[in-house]
């Protein structure tokens, strides 16, 4: 347990931990932004909310959204999809599809998966499309990305292929990479899959371009992305014991760049930091003030036993505050959330915890009501009348 040191403030506590501190990452990225899965804890953000062209990176919203039809039975993974003559004529990264092709959903899965198809994308699109285009589709894709929290993302098409106005902020691809693996579960193995030789069409695009899968660091997913305009990047994840984290890099000059910066940071994310026990549940980490209450405090106590993702080397000292509006009027009822503990670790954004009271506090009897407005009384009486002005 690292030990807490108490330091009374005005309706508000600061204390010390005693734990450990790390620098931030320098990334060799744009922008990049990193998450523990497990606790929430953001371990990296430069720029991640600033919207960039997000490359092919972007197909993972096309992929939510097929998966979404999936479950909800509005395609199958069996059904064959016709190809248009506009998904047809996509360069880049492709299925070789033409118009004369049916393609299993699980086939152009597999393709936006491993192969980066720009015209499988485009086959989902117009077939799940509220007016069968394109365009239509990317219009959906604004709307739902902003449904599950992607504040800073527009789609102009369902590839990521370059176009005025495409965009996404890292933070917005991290948390679409999570919804990724936490809603569909059984679709995530896919995103670790290494090679789809689809028809023995494209002997030259059949591996994935993920760099990391294979390396044995518990990399598994999702989803890199390339454009002149945008770099390389990567949105990846990893998985090594009870942790997961997710991280979205953007902006690298070269595919070696981009391969040895998601290395990097996938091993520091595992390796820098450690969980650690702060407070259990019932133990009183600060005191507040009571109005007209049968007792002058009430002891605050986190509502659960918190443990943090704390920096793992340098030994210091990491803020934290306990923060309440007090004085609190009575009555209290125990387990009532009354303030936050928020801890900073240097480096991190804060971590915010709830406190509850540890006991129930009833309102004060008619002495205690006198008592406490004699005392008012009193303190103003001393302060004096106030300046005229």
């Amino acid at each position: 347990m690292i030990p807490l040191l108490r330091k009374s403030a005005l309706g508000a506590l600061t204390a010390l931990l005693m734990t450990t501190s790390v620098h931030a990452f320098e990334t060799q990225a744009k922008s990049a932004y990193v998450v523990d899965l497990k606790t929430g804890t953001v371990l990296l953000n430069k720029n991640a909310d600033i919207p960039l062209p997000p490359a092919s990176m972007s197909k993972l919203m096309t992929l939510y959204i097929a998966f979404e039809a999936v479950r909800d039975g509005r395609l199958s993974l069996d059904e064959k999809l016709p190809v248009s003559e506009h998904a047809m004529s996509f360069g880049g990264s492709t299925m070789f599809l033409d118009t004369t092709d049916r393609v299993r959903v699980e086939d152009l899965i597999r393709g936006i998966i491993v192969l980066s198809g720009n015209d499988a994308c485009v086959v989902i699109a117009e077939a799940l499309s509220p007016d069968g285009t394109e365009a239509g589709f990317a219009r959906y894709m604004t709307q739902r990305a902003q449904a599950l929290g992607m504040t800073n993302s527009t789609f102009a098409n369902s590839s990521g292929w370059p176009a005025i106005g495409h965009r996404m902020s890292m933070r917005d691809l991290a948390l679409l990479g999570t919804r990724l693996i936490e809603d569909f579960p059984q679709y995530y193995a896919l995103f670790s899959e290494r090679e789809f030789k689809f028809d023995g069409r494209a002997p030259q695009n059949t591996r994935n371009r993920n760099p990391l899968l294979g390396l044995g660091i518990g990399a598994d997913g999702l989803k890199t992305g390339h454009t002149e305009e945008a770099g390389f990047g990567l949105v990846g994840s990893a998985k090594q014991g009870e942790r997961r984290v997710v991280f979205v890099i953007s902006g690298l000059e070269t595919a070696k760049a981009r391969a040895k910066e998601a290395e990097t940071i996938v091993n520091w994310a595992f390796r820098q930091f450690v969980m650690r026990d702060v407070a259990k549940q019932g133990e009183v980490v600060a005191n507040a003030d009571v109005w007209m209450g049968d007792a002058p405090s009430v002891g605050l106590t986190p509502a659960a036993d918190i443990a943090a993702l704390l920096p793992a080397l340098d030994s210091k000292t990491v803020e934290a505050e306990v923060v309440y509006n007090g004085p609190i009027e009575a009555p209290i009822a125990e387990g009532q959330e009354l303030g936050q503990l928020i801890l900073t670790p240097d480096g991190l954004e804060p971590l915010s915890f709830p406190l509850v009271a540890d006991r129930a506090v009833a309102a004060g009897g008619f002495l205690t009501r006198v008592g406490t407005a004699a005392t008012m009384l009193l303190r103003r009486l001393e302060q004096g009348p106030e300046d005229a002005s």
